[in-house]
């Protein structure tokens, strides 16, 4: 065992996970690595933690995040966990890259988990080295980020490390480790896991830590297991709403990576829409479109029919009534989504009572914006700023503008039952209508700089950026244009 760090530093673990779920785990350390090197330190974060910010920001920081060193009261381990990828079940996964150093309770006495990932092999790695590369690394800690400043439900980046080393995919790329910060990190694919043994205790174990820890809600409940799945249908229905109103496609919708939480969880093929196509792909081994962005809904609904399978035998001792009960949640997940949606749409639009043709009107100008694959995220600005300069600012992006333009007087129309000066109209747009979101161009020319040329600044000025999506940034206009054609056809991969 290697030596620990004392607490000094702010480390006030309370490991519930290992401490009530022995045998949902193995408990595993990090390896070491040659030269670690502190990149990226998350101030902001580690207050929220309590941790000191100073003393963590340095080499005594690295060797913690990397995995050479241990804080006090850590107890790290990985994860079991199953999951349907790409449709297809894998009975084992688990944490094949990545250890649950332990749990903390932040300022707001919300507890968190802390993880390394790509911290060296594990009993889960199936043939695996169990390192990360630095790209897929930085690309984690960038989207997640971005997407915290977005109001969106996130897994977070504390920090960020290289370690001196080479991994080895088609080429030697620089190694490094992340250490992310989680509501939790139990999945569909946790329960899952033991479902599939028919290891009926382990499953209602991990479903009655599951309530106390993310829907306490659900333990006055009548029927305490029914209740959980309906609060995970809820908080999946926000989450998934939320990527879409920012035109974000997560390209890896398993069911090993979707939360019980409610939280987005890691960010391998993933990437956001410049033109506008609800059919939008972008992950290189998503060959078939299952998870295109206007299939997540659909895809979150599967996943949680899952996770409803795993729950029958304490939802109801009579299957067939587990089943009826069970379908009747999983069946109001679309409803439920769609007025979380709408919702969400009509503030986009501007919108703040709400009226029958509402679905319409956002669905038509979505239909606009595909049929002349117009530019999602400024589209939505040009809309707000409509109201103030003219609905040219809007038209000029169609090559044809007939349809946008009956499609505004409609808009307009709608606008005018409601009462609101048109400044505070567009203020309060401007507030859910992002300017800058993390353009697949600028994402990818940041990390090629950080990777082949040992050069952050692009990076840590594209995160600054996005710390602040909805405000106006003088100087960084170029971060809010979509990209040059000679981007050309953007493709993602998974980052192992």
């Amino acid at each position: 065992m290697r030596k620990a760090f004392s607490s000094q530093h702010g480390f006030a673990f309370d490991n519930t996970y290992a401490r009530e779920l022995e045998g949902f785990y193995v408990p595993v350390e990090a390896a070491q690595v040659a030269k670690p090197r502190l990149l990226q330190w998350n101030r902001t974060l580690a207050d929220e933690l309590g941790l000191d910010s100073e003393a963590l920001g340095s080499e005594q920081g690295a060797a913690i995040f990397a995995g050479n060193q241990l804080p006090e009261g850590a107890s790290p381990l990985a994860q079991a966990y199953a999951g349907h990828q790409f449709g297809g079940f894998v009975p084992q996964l688990g944490d094949g890259r990545a250890l649950l150093l332990g749990e903390m309770l932040d300022g707001q006495n919300r507890r968190r988990d802390l993880q390394l990932k790509g911290s060296g092999r594990t009993p889960f790695s199936r043939g695996g080295d169990g390192k990360a590369p630095l790209g897929a690394v930085l690309r984690e800690h960038l989207i997640g980020e971005a997407m915290h400043a977005l109001g969106i439900p996130t897994t977070r980046a504390l920090a960020s490390v290289a370690t001196g080393e080479s991994v080895f995919r088609e080429t030697p790329v620089p190694g490094a480790v992340l250490t992310r910060v989680a509501a939790s990190h139990i999945r569909v694919g946790t329960f899952q896991f033991f479902a599939a043994r028919g290891e009926r205790d382990k499953v209602q174990r991990l479903a009655d830590y599951s309530i106390v820890r993310h829907h306490p809600q659900a333990a006055d409940a009548e029927n305490r297991y029914l209740a959980l799945l309906a609060a995970v249908a809820d908080v999946q229905a926000s989450l998934v709403a939320g990527w879409m109103h920012v035109g974000f496609v997560h390209g890896v919708m398993n069911t090993d990576n979707m939360t019980i939480s409610g939280e987005t969880i890691d960010y391998g093929p993933c990437a956001f829409i410049d033109a506008y196509h609800p059919q939008a792909v972008f992950s290189s081994i998503d060959r078939n479109g299952r998870y295109a962005y206007a299939n997540q809904p659909v895809i979150a609904q599967w996943n949680l029919a899952r996770l409803a399978e795993t729950l029958l035998p304490l939802i109801h001792e009579d299957e067939t009534r587990a089943i009826e009960l069970a379908t009747e949640v999983v069946d109001g997940f679309a409803a439920h989504f769609g007025d979380v949606w709408l919702d969400g749409m009509r503030a986009k639009l501007g919108l703040t009572t709400a009226e029958e043709g509402d679905l319409e009107l956002a669905n038509d100008f979505l239909a606009e914006l595909a049929a002349q694959r117009v530019d999602f995220t400024s589209a939505w600005r040009a809309l707000a700023a409509s109201l103030l300069e003219g609905e040219e600012v809007l038209s000029r992006r169609f090559e044809d503008a007939s349809g946008c333009q009956t499609w505004i007087a409609r808009w307009q129309e709608r606008l005018a039952r409601e009462p609101m000066t048109e400044r505070t109209r567009v203020a309060a747009m401007n507030r859910v209508n992002p300017l800058y979101i993390p353009r697949n161009h600028k994402v990818e020319e940041a990390l090629a700089a950080a990777v082949e040329s040992q050069d952050l600044e692009p990076f840590e000025t594209l995160l600054t950026v996005l710390a602040r999506p909805f405000e106006e940034q003088p100087g960084h206009a170029g971060y809010a244009v979509p990209a040059p054609e000679s981007f050309g056809s953007y493709k993602t991969f998974c980052g192992t």
